[in-house]
């Protein structure tokens, strides 16, 4: 061990705010995967986060390709941005796919692709198929996605720049399945936002536009720093890259 050259790494990353934090993190997951492969079977063995939208509606072809390889061992966790973002931070996640806000001076991440953010009503709503305006929302019930979630974060943080929250809305439920919010979607027990390819296929559902709720959005592979995680994501994500 260099010691020298050690502390001088520490002082280095110490010059930047909260990047000794950073990479204290990101040693322990070095370590951790030291540990893991000294202890392993010859065996590929990753672990992945995806939030709901991801996990459940564009990743499944990048799992399909993966566990085909009989020497592949998976553990895949699907939850929302925060706490997906918790389970990098304790080592508990090899990297996650997220489509939500998180912080990139923390974080190494690339993007996987663009997805268009949509509105989305009953096929026979009058919304659907129409550019609305944030002011003709408001009348409606929003179905809303739990706290921590990136869809919902993608919403609000849209609303604020027209000066609106989810407070203005008639009426709020807060819902975290996407099945379930399709299903009240559908039946014309409200409208809500989320991506495209929650609903892509789905017939019964609309879809309309409101700048600048609407628009298309970052999905993005989110890893430690200084670590090869990367090299890993990039592999495993491959299929499913545009």
């Amino acid at each position: 061990l260099d010691v020298k050259c050690f502390f001088g790494t520490i002082r280095a990353v110490a010059d930047h705010d909260g990047a000794l934090e950073v990479f204290a993190i990101s040693q322990r997951y070095q370590e951790q995967e030291l540990e893991r492969a000294l202890h392993a079977a010859p065996r590929k063995i990753l672990r992945v986060g995806a939030t709901k939208t991801i996990g459940d509606y564009i990743l499944p072809p990048a799992i399909c390709s993966f566990v085909r390889v009989p020497e592949h061992e998976l553990q895949f966790t699907v939850d929302n941005t925060t706490r997906l973002l918790g389970q990098l931070e304790a080592g508990q996640l090899d990297f996650v796919v997220v489509e939500g806000i998180f912080d990139k001076r923390r974080y190494d991440s690339f993007l996987l692709r663009e997805e268009p953010y949509i509105g989305i009503c009953a096929a026979g709503h009058r919304f659907a198929g129409r550019r609305v305006s944030p002011e003709e929302l408001l009348t409606e019930t929003l179905l809303l996605r739990e706290p921590g979630s990136g869809t919902r974060s993608i919403l609000e943080r849209e609303l604020m720049q027209v000066s609106y929250s989810t407070a203005a809305f008639s009426r709020t439920i807060c819902i975290s399945s996407f099945p379930v919010i399709r299903a009240l979607t559908a039946a014309n027990c409200g409208i809500s936002f989320l991506y495209e390819a929650v609903v892509r296929g789905s017939p019964e559902i609309g879809s309309f536009t409101c700048p600048p709720l609407t628009g298309r959005h970052e999905l993005n592979v989110v890893f430690l720093q200084h670590t090869g995680a990367g090299s890993l994501a990039r592999e495993f994500v491959a299929p499913v890259m545009e």
